[in-house]
């Protein structure tokens, strides 16, 4: 059961992310949050895992810790630290793209349970819209992406390898699938 605090992480991800839009698109990027938030209740998730995935990029996006504070004070610990388990970098300028997203696989081993399926949601549905974009533009697709196509494809079956050996589900599934059609030329 969702409760106005789900109402109120809405409304707080859409006031954040207002101005974002997807990557190379004119698509508002609150759809991709409400996209993740749907596909981690759809998996089993609990509110705060929903109200994460709402937030998942706003620290890293829109704020860094001073985000992060504010999502705490308004939401709990616990939907903090999966924000903060789904964030990349805490650094600005960022690190070096490959550089990035080394670290971050290496540290999925030791994410809680609860911020690998946020995670998991948030690369399922990125690879659905690559996908999609793909299916669309062809090969163009890749320039929107600071990894390119070798980059992001090494990134992306990365990512299945870990979730398909240390989170199993049919979340996890679908992301294999999906990036196995990324991947085929």
């Amino acid at each position: 059961m969702l409760t106005s605090r789900y109402d109120d992480a809405l409304l707080y991800a859409s006031e954040l992310h207002r101005a974002q839009v997807r990557k190379g698109t004119s698509i508002p990027y609150v759809s991709h949050l409400l996209s993740v938030s749907a596909l981690v209740l759809k998996s089993g998730g609990d509110e705060d895992q929903a109200i994460a995935g709402l937030l998942h990029d706003a620290a890293e996006d829109q704020g860094g810790k001073p985000t992060l504070d504010a999502i705490r004070d308004r939401f709990g610990d616990r939907v903090a630290n999966i924000v903060s388990d789904c964030t990349d970098s805490w650094i600005e300028p960022k690190p070096p793209w490959r550089e990035r997203k080394e670290a971050y696989l290496a540290s999925l081993p030791a994410k809680m349970p609860e911020s690998l399926l946020v995670s998991l949601a948030d690369k399922t549905d990125n690879a659905r819209a690559i996908l999609g974009d793909y299916r669309e533009i062809g090969d163009d697709v890749w320039d929107r992406f600071t990894g390119k196509k070798d980059g992001t494809r090494w990134y992306y079956q990365s990512l299945t390898e870990f979730f398909s050996k240390n989170y199993p589900s049919p979340l996890a599934v679908e992301l294999a699938h999906t990036v196995a059609l990324i991947a085929a030329d």
